[in-house]
């Protein structure tokens, strides 16, 4: 993996650009990882993954934890990886282990020292030594270290010892990884600290003196207050080098991304995208870099101006399509009116074309936000966006 910052700022706001072996052409940063289950986008398949704008779409997001149940990491190995098995050889792959972690005691003297996970098989104890194993049959283009992330509402003492065992699995991480035969990916160093400034800016530290290819901050969305971010934000970037990528997890609302991208981070995973679909909205706010507001017409049932509910009855006969400005699969040959039944005789055509709208969308809204900071307008239009939002 190579990473380049283009353009930078002074507030900390850039754009910059990954290359991944596996990727074809370069991707633009600040950008999405598309959330998966198992290698592929929840509802998109793969002959319709080529349909989403191209290279943007190319980065995806795996849970090794999710491939616990059906092929083993072994069996993976032998057919040799995930672009092999997923047959997706010019995509990227970032493997993050986040499901449900819920760390048990550590005690002296044992070696069942590690994160309990809740996955498919139930809820297992993952030691760094079985996590690298796991990574080492997938090889992923990029890996994240085992984290120790807690709620922000646990004791100082608590998040502490999250930080300390973050520190020593990364470390432990490190170290596997260095004694195997074909040392897999770019490694990034997690980084946690809960709410506590102190706690994210001692792990930063410690991680930055690591030798990794990259950070994935953690421990975001987990019940800190959104005005508390910025302050962590800061902590965690400002003692981190400049030419290294930030990934994180946990922001996913367009004002979250847009605080993330303020704070210099440049790549993000998000299951905002899959949660939208599940419930049946398609995302419909502006994609004006100017902060303009669209002038599209919408019911007024079902829809807040920033998102419609296309389970709403008020789409049955609706035979126009989600945006008519937008160039998505879905908008170019479907109208609501026929997602709305989708929806209404329970077929899954229904989250698979509002995926690929909503996917859609979101990448562009990445992509507004990238031109933005090259016009060096950034700020101007995320102020413009957050104050639309709170008008709906």
């Amino acid at each position: 993996m190579k990473f380049v910052v283009k353009k930078a700022w002074s507030s900390g706001v850039r754009v910059g650009a990954v290359e991944i072996g596996s990727c074809s052409g370069l991707i633009e940063t600040p950008a999405l990882l598309l959330s998966t289950r198992k290698g592929l986008p929840h509802f998109i398949s793969p002959d319709l993954l080529t349909s989403l704008p191209s290279p943007d779409s190319h980065l995806l997001q795996v849970s090794p934890l999710h491939f616990l149940e059906g092929l083993s990491p072994t069996t993976i190995s032998q057919i040799g990886g995930l672009h092999q098995t997923l047959g997706l050889h010019e995509y990227g792959i970032a493997a993050v282990a986040r499901d449900s972690i819920q760390c048990l005691p550590e005690a002296k003297g044992t070696t069942k020292l590690g994160a309990s996970f809740e996955t498919p098989c139930g809820r297992l104890l993952i030691q760094p030594k079985d996590y690298v194993e796991m990574i080492s049959c997938m090889r992923p283009n990029i890996w994240a270290t085992l984290a120790d992330e807690v709620p922000a509402w646990v004791s100082d003492k608590r998040n502490k010892t999250s930080v300390d065992r973050t520190l020593r699995w990364l470390d432990d991480c490190l170290a596997l990884n260095s004694v195997k035969d074909n040392a897999t990916g770019s490694i990034f160093g997690a980084i946690v600290g809960g709410s506590d400034l102190d706690e994210r800016k001692r792990c930063a530290e410690e991680v930055a003196k690591r030798n990794v290819s990259g950070y994935w901050i953690g421990g975001f969305g987990l019940g800190e207050r959104i005005d508390e971010r910025p302050a962590l934000l800061s902590t965690i970037v400002e003692v981190l080098p400049d030419e290294k990528p930030r990934m994180i997890c946990g922001l996913g609302l367009p004002e979250e991304i847009l605080q993330g991208v303020a704070a210099g981070i440049d790549l993000f995973d998000s299951t905002y995208i899959y949660s939208l679909t599940l419930g049946g909205f398609a995302l419909t706010f502006s994609l004006d870099k100017n902060g303009n507001q669209d002038h599209f017409h919408l019911s007024q049932i079902g829809s807040d101006l920033t998102k419609i509910n296309l389970r709403a009855t008020a789409y049955r006969k609706d035979m126009s399509p989600i945006l008519g400005n937008c160039s998505c699969y879905t908008c170019q040959n479907h109208t609501k009116a026929y997602i709305n039944h989708l929806f209404n005789v329970h077929e899954m055509l229904a989250q698979i074309l509002v995926e690929i709208h909503n996917t859609h969308h979101y990448l562009k809204f990445f992509h507004v936000i990238r031109e933005a900071i090259r016009d060096g307008r950034f700020e101007r239009f995320r102020q413009t966006f957050i104050e639309s939002r709170r008008l709906h």
